[in-house]
């Protein structure tokens, strides 16, 4: 949904004020092509914001989301490769979605709208009520610091009023975890009052329903420190933008820094390598999900620059360099005391081995080997040599990112 947030205010049924019902995966199991959260508006008229499958199962979704319209209810689909019945709706890459589908009501209508006042990049979260116990939608402005306790919203959406115990459980501690950790995903818990399991769980019948939430966070946009306003930093910069990377480039010269091709970075800085990225790491502004690209390829600037980065916590150092660069390299971070251990963290020679020979060609190796590294079951080997999914579910920088948790507040 947050996805859709930029094109709602010029959806023209939105701007008409038409009803609209909001379908979202919230279930994705094998090969799929979009991950949980992922959701499309239906007008009733029967344009469409927004696509859940890239073709598959949308007609069907539709027609669903206009018979929830009509009657006010929810729906659930499950779509997934049906080889006995060639014109049902389903999904050709062999995997499942499960598809939820409500009418867009008041609370989720005004949640929309507060997030179309969020600034592109700025931290919140939503989350929404699915199970058939509770309804609603919430925004959190800032989910690194969320707490149930200091939301009003928040507990009424999970009908924790003002009861403290029940908002002091372990539960609630664990979804503001999770969307403290950036997690989106399927969260059920248990109602309060009730015990999930054990010999004195209440009868089905006597239980309260779970509250069933649909979370979706999107936290600041990691970082890449693009290291060497060279011909390979010019096209580093727009490659590491295209991935959603808020990219900072940063040379000791201002000849060099100052040039007006580096100008779509988002952040140019004119300092001595090291010290920039230890003030940083100082202030707090790096974290695990945070990239360095060495790309000056000059001892003077690399061996500082690599021994401060090998000693932060980070996703991703490499440094460019022949084989032989690299050999020398490794030694010389050796002469200076940094561990063995760490240098094996660190990429180089940088990127993949594509035949890369143009600046450009050099950029798409790079952040080939970044998007492998993300992954540990990335085999970098083409699709058409391996088997199973192709489709791995949607990474978010790190930390990992859970597709489904299982929550029990008791």
């Amino acid at each position: 949904m947050l996805d859709l947030i930029p094109s709602l205010s010029s959806w023209p049924p939105a701007v008409a004020g038409e009803r609209y019902a909001v379908a979202t995966v919230v279930a994705a199991t094998g090969s799929v092509p979009r991950p949980v959260g992922t959701s499309m508006l239906v007008a009733g008229s029967g344009a469409v914001l927004g696509s859940l499958s890239g073709g598959c199962v949308e007609g069907a979704v539709v027609a669903l989301a206009l018979e929830a319209m009509h009657d006010g209810g929810t729906r659930h689909g499950t779509f997934g490769y049906s080889a006995a019945d060639a014109f049902a709706a389903g999904l050709t890459c062999g995997g499942e979605l499960g598809i939820h589908i409500e009418p867009a009501g008041h609370s989720l209508r005004d949640a929309l709208v507060r997030l179309a006042t969020v600034r592109p990049g700025e931290p919140v979260a939503l989350v929404r009520r699915l199970d058939a116990g509770g309804s609603g939608a919430v925004v959190i402005p800032d989910p690194a610091t969320f707490s149930v306790a200091g939301s009003r919203e928040a507990a009424a959406l999970l009908d924790a009023g003002g009861d403290q115990t029940g908002v002091a459980h372990t539960g609630v501690a664990q979804l503001e975890s999770f969307l403290r950790g950036g997690g989106s995903g399927v969260v059920t818990m248990a109602a309060p009052g009730t015990c999930p399991t054990g010999p004195d769980a209440a009868a089905p019948d006597e239980a309260r329903q779970p509250v069933t939430l649909l979370v979706e966070t999107r936290l600041a946009p990691p970082r890449m420190l693009v290291f060497g306003a060279n011909d390979f930093g010019a096209a580093m910069v727009p490659a590491a933008k295209l991935l959603g990377y808020r990219v900072t480039l940063v040379d000791a010269r201002p000849a060099f820094a100052g040039q007006a091709r580096f100008a779509c970075a988002d952040d140019v800085v004119t300092a001595w390598p090291h010290r920039y990225l230890a003030a940083e790491a100082a202030e707090g502004r790096l974290d695990r999900r945070t990239v360095v690209c060495v790309l000056s390829h000059d001892p003077k600037f690399d061996i500082p620059l690599l021994e401060s980065a090998l000693a932060l916590d980070l996703a991703y150092v490499g440094a460019m360099g022949s084989r032989r660069s690299h050999l020398q390299r490794v030694d010389d971070l050796l002469n200076i005391g940094v561990r063995p251990e760490k240098i094996a963290q660190l990429h180089s020679p940088i990127g993949l081995d594509l035949g890369a020979v143009t600046p450009a060609e050099v950029a798409v190796s790079v952040t080939a080997e970044l998007i492998a590294s993300r992954s540990r079951k990335s085999s970098c080997t083409p699709l058409r040599e391996t088997s199973g999914p192709i489709h791995a579910p949607a990474s978010q920088p790190a930390p990992t990112t859970l597709s489904q948790q299982e929550i029990a507040w008791t």
